[in-house]
């Protein structure tokens, strides 16, 4: 059989029953599409998790819900006859699309999110959603950890791919797992990158010939903060200010943060040594991009 297009929550969850019922271990991968060489390594990971004898299932939903007023919904990049090529390139073995309605039966959804009746039931993690995208964009995880959550009801996985680049997301869906009972093993696979270092991203096709020749200020950031904790420990704060000046010298790129912090509470580091987990979110214009790394 080859690869399977469902768009409804009820058929995409009969599919993985039955395939439940066979035995059959399924690998997820949740995008929100215009997939990427990035994405594609993601299903090459759920497919070795998985085996030959197992299913892996490629989500394409834009979330609405994890997107502010302010935020680039509308302009989101979408490709879906592309995507769908590229996904049964590489082997997958079904690929759920659904809309709005499949998602948020009852709600009217719009750039401002969710409204009106029918839908009213939001996950949503208190600690380490609160820094960096938590504090930038107050109700993304919010949407984030809802859609995955009800993701993870509909695919049934055994196992999830998620990237190393969205790294604060990847722990809070790993804590979001831990503390609800999901029996889905979360595994976060590493970013991958250009020639020159950028982080692929959608987002990347956003940025004008200038913009991305400067984008590449991200990656050397994250080297150059390496090799200043390689011998010693060195204070955050001055750091944060030798990364401020390091950054903003490329005239078209404005610093939104970066934090040091630990890799698995996320909480604040004051003295940064080897092993210190950073990221950073650096815009462009409009088009913000995001990276991290384990120095």
């Amino acid at each position: 059989m080859g690869m399977q297009i469902v768009s409804s929550a009820t058929g995409m969850q009969r599919l993985a029953k039955k395939w439940q019922r066979a035995d059959v271990r399924i690998g997820f991968v949740p995008t929100m599409g215009y997939l990427h060489a990035g994405h594609l390594s993601l299903v090459r990971t759920a497919r070795k998790r998985v085996g030959k004898a197992g299913k892996v299932v490629v989500s394409i939903y834009v979330n609405p819900t994890q997107f502010a007023p302010t935020e680039d919904l509308a302009k989101y990049p979408r490709d879906g006859k592309r995507d769908l090529k590229l996904c049964r390139a590489a082997g997958v073995d079904a690929v759920f699309t659904p809309d709005d309605g499949a998602m948020y039966p009852g709600k009217s959804l719009s750039q401002q999110g969710a409204r009106a009746t029918g839908f009213s039931t939001y996950v949503r993690e208190e600690e380490l959603s609160r820094r960096m995208e938590g504090a930038v964009r107050p109700t993304h995880f919010r949407g984030v950890t809802t859609v995955v959550a009800k993701l993870f009801n509909i695919v049934l996985p055994n196992v999830a791919v998620f990237g190393q680049k969205d790294y604060q997301q990847a722990t809070i869906i790993r804590r979001m797992v831990r503390d609800l009972n999901f029996p889905v093993q979360i595994i976060v696979a590493p970013t991958l990158r250009e020639r020159d270092g950028l982080a692929l991203s959608s987002r990347n096709k956003f940025l004008n010939e200038e913009q991305r020749a400067q984008a590449t200020i991200l990656y050397h950031a994250l080297q150059a903060t390496k090799a200043a904790v390689k011998q010693k420990p060195v204070s955050a704060a001055r750091l944060q200010a030798d990364l401020k000046k390091f950054i903003t010298a490329a005239p078209l790129a404005r610093l939104d943060y970066v934090e040091f912090f630990d890799p698995e509470t996320l909480a604040p580091i004051q003295q940064v040594r080897r092993g210190t987990q950073m990221a950073l979110a650096v815009v462009f214009d409009q088009t913000r991009l995001i990276d991290n790394a384990r120095l």
